[in-house]
């Protein structure tokens, strides 16, 4: 990775949990404990749009972001909006993240074109900003996922306040290119290791805006971390265990593995899925893969642990595991990493 980093990178919570109460709960938590950032995530169950909406009204100073809102399933049009209330309700405080999720999910779950999704994402986006700026002239769009063709009332096509950052997620390589290409940022997976955002992103997001003429040091790189906090070490490593797993039944985050030297171990989880043998995926699960993976043991050693990220990003978002983690275990993991892992609190 070329492109400078922070000495510390920003500090983000993933509030994602099993209510909406305990997603603002533990938003509010991060706001007061200092925190930079608090970002939420959506699935077939859950709005990230609703959720910040609540976050934005609890909070008071944090910044709030998606990571991510789907772009597939929402028109460029409707994005611009939602993101123009969400931005107007924290007081400006918004961060969109877009998403496609795997090629699977846009087909079977959003019945849309499943190819090219990263030229689907650098279309969206600039339709999305195009969409913002409305007041300054109509958007004419004939492209290959979307026509948009509307001009803006002269009594509602106020200026907004500002420009909204746009950050987009990415895995593999044409992905997070597409970050370089057009957007503020990227959000990286979960998964993304510091070995992985040294390797793969850093040098991809570079390429991704050299090919746009953009300076690449105005490109954030920003990712989440699968975090774990228990005052029981081994129950937090389980956890953590568990989340891989989970993630590596999914053929399309194998280049985190196989760069991370974890091909044979994916494999293994992969084939324990297509047999329907969720302790088999567990157990292909290994101690060095926790540790490369994933921050997960005491609040001690989670805050100690961040530093691993050190000169390697610009924002670090804890995001807890979800798979196989009691709704009260999600819980008082958000609290445990709101209070002891908060840029703020002493070291302990």
């Amino acid at each position: 990775m070329v492109r400078p980093a922070r000495e510390r990178p920003l500090l983000g919570l993933c509030a994602f949990g099993p209510s909406l109460a305990d997603m603002v709960d533990a938003a509010v938590a991060a706001d007061r404990a200092g925190f930079d950032s608090v970002w939420t995530s959506e699935l077939y169950n859950r709005s990230a749009t609703v959720t910040l909406a609540a976050i934005a009204s609890a909070t008071t100073d944090v910044t709030i972001g998606s990571g991510v809102i789907y772009g597939v399933g929402r028109s460029p049009l409707m994005l611009a909006a939602e993101a123009r209330d969400l931005d107007e309700l924290s007081g400006g405080r918004f961060v969109l993240g877009l998403g496609n999720g795997t090629r699977k999910m846009i087909a079977d779950w959003h019945g849309l074109d499943g190819a090219a999704p990263a030229v689907r994402m650098e279309e969206l986006v600039g339709l999305v900003r195009e969409v913002w700026d409305l007041h300054a002239k109509p958007v004419q769009h004939d492209g290959r996922f979307y026509r948009l063709h509307i001009q803006g009332l002269d009594d509602l096509a106020a200026a907004p306040t500002r420009t909204i950052p746009i950050y987009t997620a990415g895995v593999n390589p044409r992905m997070v290119q597409s970050a370089g290409r057009v957007a503020d940022g990227l959000l990286a997976h979960t998964l993304c290791s510091p070995r992985y955002l040294r390797e793969v992103c850093g040098p991809e997001l570079e390429r991704g805006a050299a090919h746009a003429g953009r300076d690449p040091d105005t490109v954030a790189l920003a990712t989440y971390a699968l975090a774990c906090a228990s005052h029981d070490r081994d129950e937090a490593r389980r956890e953590a265990a568990a989340m891989i797993a989970f993630y590596g039944s999914v053929r399309s985050y194998g280049a985190i593995f196989e760069t991370c030297g974890f091909a044979e171990q994916a494999a293994a989880i992969q084939a324990a899925f297509r047999r329907g043998d969720v302790d088999g995926m567990l157990a292909a699960v290994t101690e060095p893969m926790v540790d490369e993976l994933a921050i997960a043991g005491t609040p001690e050693e989670v805050r100690e642990g961040l530093r691993r990220f050190d000169r390697v990003c610009d924002h670090v978002v804890l995001s807890p595991p979800t798979f196989r983690v009691t709704p009260e275990r999600v819980a008082e993991n958000l609290a445990l990493l709101a209070s002891h892992c908060a840029p703020q609190t002493p070291a302990l």
